[in-house]
């Protein structure tokens, strides 16, 4: 039996079958379903910002005031059943602020530490890019090694942890560009948008009973989630199909108009958000479709434009075409069409 016979043999037996995957495509769906009734977007938003939670990643929502950004963290967070602390991101807001700090006890003669707000399973960070670039950087550590450094002492955060940040337009007043090294630790990028017209009217009928996140209801707990995240991490993906995502990435580094391309880690996180995509689609197996629908939201944020370059090329038009450039493994087209 060839290469492609071995991966059409192992797609076959990829199924969810075992009773740990089938629990976890139930929880993510019922997270999409809890979610999707809150927030602006729908079931397209609440079903990316699941696959970005099933992949361990930490998620980016950007876009103008509003339009439910915070909404879509916070209600996340209560369908999870996990704890959440959301931080105010101001230009006045210190990396101590986030991390905790080391305070002075006089009756005991020692230094206790106060934890900050990312002690918390989901740390909602709101208006991220209104703070200024250093207290930015305190949560690099956090956001990739899920462990925070104070006065010498390293300690763990709870499992499982993520950072949801809100971010305005660079262009509005009082923001500040996120590092690269910041962008590129979140592992997916999405936007709202403004909701249609029934979307609009239907969110103004839920707000005669309050405020949407109190009818939000824990549909899974922690432990669930774990066990999805790591569900999410056995899905199978063909080598053609990993040497896809190698090619895909490296793509990215090739146009003239780019000075920073696709990191090494987007292509970790761009395979871990596929196999997400797929487990919620109730596959064990990942498909080239799901890289390229994926692709935008994991890849973009991350590219940085030659300033020269004219606005109407966009971080979003270089992944579209790093796409359409990237021939598809024989056997992933097969498998698209199973």
């Amino acid at each position: 039996m060839d290469d492609r016979g071995v991966d059409a043999l192992r797609i076959s037996r990829s199924r969810l079958d075992d009773p740990e995957a089938q629990s976890a495509h139930a929880s993510s769906r019922a997270l999409i379903d809890e979610v999707s009734g809150i927030v602006s977007g729908g079931q397209r938003a609440a079903r990316l910002a699941v696959t970005c939670v099933l992949a361990g990643g930490n998620l980016l929502i950007e876009d103008v005031p509003g339009v439910g950004k915070t909404t879509l963290a916070l209600s996340l967070a209560a369908a999870a059943g996990l704890t959440t602390r959301r931080i105010q991101f101001t230009p006045d807001l210190m990396p101590s602020d986030v991390t905790g700090v080391s305070i002075y006890n006089a009756a005991s003669g020692e230094f206790e530490f106060r934890p900050g707000p990312v002690f918390a399973n989901i740390l909602v960070a709101d208006e991220i890019n209104r703070a200024s670039p250093k207290t930015q950087s305190a949560l690099l550590e956090a956001m990739q090694e899920r462990a925070v450094t104070v006065d010498g002492a390293t300690r763990r955060l709870p499992r499982p942890f993520m950072v949801v940040a809100t971010q305005n337009p660079v262009d509005m007043e009082g923001t500040y560009p996120l590092p690269e090294a910041q962008r590129d630790r979140f592992a997916m990028s999405i936007s709202l948008g403004y909701p249609s017209l029934g979307d609009e009217v239907a969110m103004l009928e839920a707000s005669d009973g309050g405020d949407p996140i109190d009818q939000v209801r824990p549909v899974i707990g922690p432990h669930d989630l774990e066990s999805a995240i790591a569900a999410a991490g056995r899905v199978y993906s063909t080598p053609g199909l990993k040497r896809y995502v190698a090619e895909l990435i490296r793509r990215t580094r090739d146009y003239r108009e780019v000075t920073l391309g696709a990191s090494p880690r987007a292509a970790v996180q761009l395979l871990r958000a596929a196999k997400a995509a797929a487990l919620v689609d109730g596959r064990g197996y990942v498909v080239a479709d799901d890289v390229q629908d994926l692709a935008p939201r994991v890849l973009a944020h991350r590219l940085t434009l030659e300033r020269s370059v004219s606005t109407s090329v966009t971080p979003e038009d270089i992944v579209a075409d790093a796409i359409g450039s990237v021939r598809v493994p024989r056997n992933d087209r097969e498998a698209n069409r199973r």
